[in-house]
């Protein structure tokens, strides 16, 4: 089983206007509502490549029954731990004229020790050996600092595999419990370092430095120039495929639920690439943190281009 872990969900509200601007009276054009947050949008592609996944979140008891209803359509498996208050509204401008996303993050509710307490028991409680948990986005207010390594430690006593897709501290904290997987972006893994990474080759080099610390894989997301998929073994950089572009909200999610998906189906390397890669670029094509359909990530899978580094 695959569990993803959202502690921080939101509502994302993506709206278009073209040419957006500021100090100024905006028109919107089309308007969207989605379940999201990182682990949301993991089970949502997890869904659409057919495989099955466990959604576990904090809700504000305000507005749960908004996002329960949403996730119920999408007919995900959900275990809710709800606290009071209102879960987050996230708005996505999306300028086609300017070709630019913009996010407007809400902080979200606030958690006590206590809330995290019953949501991390309820988790383990369920966790087999080989089971796959994902850990990504941001912590809610009250959470402590230590909250993602804690709960890798845990779920790997459990007996599971703990993908973690994290940024700044929460990443670095995180590592220092040695998760599995892990999957930063070019621009994360430059953060935790303390210095610019732009080429493959030195982000590759970065990428290993972790392999010495338990970790079994590293994979480093590019945006639109591919992705680096790192392991003991080998290093594979896979080229960024040319997709016209709906929106770049939840393209990351999207490759960290193939990787799941791959993980937990016994896919090759080599077919892990190609699935991931693929599943990243056709949810770019979609509107919103929408989910794309299986049969648009099937057409890209062909076309990926991907070589030992």
């Amino acid at each position: 089983m695959i569990y993803t872990v959202t502690l921080n969900p939101a509502i994302d509200k993506t709206v278009e206007i073209p040419d957006f601007q500021t100090d100024t009276v905006n028109r919107i054009t089309t308007l969207r509502k989605d379940p999201g947050g990182k682990g949301i949008n993991v089970s949502k592609v997890i869904a659409k490549l057919g495989g099955t996944s466990r959604v576990f979140a904090i809700l504000g008891q305000d507005n749960a029954d908004e996002i329960q209803n949403m996730l119920r359509g999408d007919q995900l498996e959900c275990c809710f731990t709800l606290v009071p208050g209102v879960t987050r509204t996230n708005l996505k401008v999306i300028d086609p004229v300017r070709h630019t996303n913009t996010d407007i993050n809400e902080p979200g509710v606030t958690v006590t020790t206590a809330d995290l307490k019953r949501m991390t028991e309820r988790l383990i409680g369920m966790i087999k050996e080989g089971d796959i948990v994902i850990l990504s986005g941001s912590l809610p207010k009250g959470a402590p600092e230590d909250t993602y390594s804690t709960l890798v430690a845990a779920c790997k006593n459990a007996g599971a595999k703990v993908f973690l897709d994290a940024d700044g501290p929460l990443l670095a904290d995180g590592l220092k419990a040695a998760p599995y997987l892990i999957k930063p972006n070019n621009d994360e893994l430059s953060r935790l370092m303390g210095k610019t990474l732009e080429t493959p080759e030195e982000l590759a080099a970065t990428a290993r430095t972790f392999l010495e610390q338990g970790i079994e894989k590293v994979i480093v997301s590019m945006g639109g120039r591919g992705a680096l998929y790192v392991t003991k073994d080998r290093t594979i950089y896979a080229q960024g495929l040319k997709v016209p572009v709906g929106s770049t909200v939840g393209a990351g999610d999207s490759v960290v639920a193939a990787l799941a998906y791959a993980e937990n189906n016994d896919m090759s390397l080599e077919e892990t690439v190609r699935l991931s890669t693929a599943t990243g670029a056709a949810n770019v094509m979609q509107s919103g943190t929408q989910a794309a359909e299986y049969s648009v990530i099937e057409k890209l899978i062909e076309r990926v281009v991907f070589y030992d580094l």
